[in-house]
């Protein structure tokens, strides 16, 4: 998921709630490595003639060094640009041709590229993403259009988007020195500067098989999948190994208060955010919880108080932003009828120390697991949604990719008493960053 479409589930608080729980059912799945270190992960499924082909790579924006920033999610848009067998702007065109979709995002940690096939074409997408690995054409007129594609999307999707700057604004004062101080659309003075031997160099560096995972789920017969692979894949040269930064942020021990901008808003906002553990950590998946509780749906606490009973906000979320080295625990609100920015914060914070003094009742806490685990249901229940988490799971999760089977049992082992220690652990004012977000004058 993008940025920008994180930011959109936020602002919306449009977090899914069940009241009922289905039984989950486990991920089969077959790995292994080519020789030039790719990863390749199958899951089966013969329940619709349609197949998901993915490759997720390595690599996001906190790969990029401070001056050529954008990179990961600039090449999000040129490997699209055609390879020495496949003409210029020729590869969405085929992928329609033949009843096929396809797209790719970028995050701080990974690329994505995907497409969704009927199953009979899919040695077609193994192809195309063989192609987009082993010889893309990275050439000064590719870099050129696609600098203007980025430079659009920016300004549609930030720039003159309302609250579009927000994370923006939020990660710059929660991250110091770690990468994730910037984000992954980058800046478009650096991608203007750029050169195309820095491109080439970056390409080189880490889009290689040794760093990405090919991930395939659907109407497939294994054995005839790998014999595929083999054929498409494994005259890919290895590259150099892929060392990912490691840079440890000094603790917050201070509440930190900032105000930011924005002049496609009339409404201004309220956020607290709070540094947090990687998404591989157990604290993470409490948190995941605590975000729930707080704003998971029309009967959370935070709706309920802010949006329904004192109608002080417009709209209100609590959101984990889960990443590989960090993560950021958000609150934000938007406040009805001139209501104050304190006020909301008051309000806010009065629900989080709830939280870290007293247990959650029985009933919310069955309501937890069920909730986790219809997420859990929905987030499987496509093809292309299975290829996803496979690829998530081995790549974040020290390469145990049976983590997509683990999580129910993650969950369902959290105890309220958990719940109330983790919140008392990282969610206080002194661990956090305050920003009054607020409309500027055109």
């Amino acid at each position: 998921m993008q940025l920008s479409q994180k930011l959109a589930f936020l602002i919306a608080g449009a977090f899914a709630i069940s009241t009922s729980a289905s039984t989950a059912q486990k991920v089969k799945f077959t790995e292994y490595n080519l020789d030039n270190g790719l990863h390749v992960i199958l899951h089966q499924d013969k329940s619709a003639p349609v197949v998901a082909v993915s490759v997720m790579y390595h690599v996001g924006s906190k790969n990029e060094t401070p001056g050529l920033t954008g990179f990961a999610h600039f090449f999000e848009h040129l490997l699209f640009e055609g390879t020495k067998n496949i003409k210029r702007g020729e590869f969405m065109k085929i992928v329609a041709a033949n009843g096929g979709q396809n797209n790719a995002n970028t995050t701080q940690d990974r690329t994505f590229y995907y497409e969704v096939f009927p199953s009979n074409q899919l040695k077609l997408g193994l192809w195309l993403e063989s192609e987009r690995m082993m010889h893309p054409v990275i050439n000064q007129i590719g870099v050129n259009t696609q600098r203007e594609v980025v430079k659009e999307e920016k300004r549609m999707r930030v720039d003159n988007q309302p609250y579009g700057h927000l994370i923006e604004d939020v990660f710059k004062d929660l991250f110091i020195k770690h990468p994730y101080h910037w984000v992954p659309i980058g800046s478009m003075d650096d991608i203007n500067k750029a050169k195309l031997s820095e491109f080439l160099a970056f390409f080189k560096k880490f889009y290689v098989p040794n760093n990405a995972v090919l991930s395939i789920a659907g109407d497939i017969n294994i054995d005839e999948t790998k014999q595929w692979i083999k054929s498409y894949f494994s005259a890919i040269p290895k590259g150099e190994p892929v060392l990912q930064p490691d840079i440890v942020e000094a603790p917050i021990t201070k509440e930190m208060i900032d105000t930011a901008y924005d002049a496609n808003i009339q409404l201004p906002a309220i956020v607290t955010a709070y540094r947090t553990p990687a998404e591989n950590s157990k604290d993470a998946v409490v948190l995941d919880l605590i975000s729930s509780v707080l704003s998971g749906g029309a009967s959370s606490r935070l709706y309920k108080e802010l949006v329904d009973q004192k109608k002080s906000a417009l709209q209100v979320a609590s959101f984990n932003y889960s990443l590989e080295d960090y993560g950021a625990y958000l609150n934000f609100a938007i406040p009805n009828n001139n209501v104050p920015l304190d006020s909301l914060l008051h309000d806010m914070d009065a629900n989080i120390a709830d939280l870290q003094t007293n247990l959650i009742s029985e009933e919310d806490y069955k309501k937890l697991l069920n909730q986790a685990e219809m997420s859990f249901v929905n987030a499987n229940t496509k093809d292309l949604g299975v290829a996803q988490n496979l690829a998530n799971s081995y790549t974040f999760f020290n390469k145990n990719t049976n983590h997509i089977n683990e999580q129910l049992a993650e969950i369902r082992s959290v105890t309220r008493e958990q719940i109330r220690e983790v919140a008392r652990k990282y969610l206080n004012p002194n661990q956090r960053v305050v920003l009054y977000y607020l409309p500027k004058a055109k």
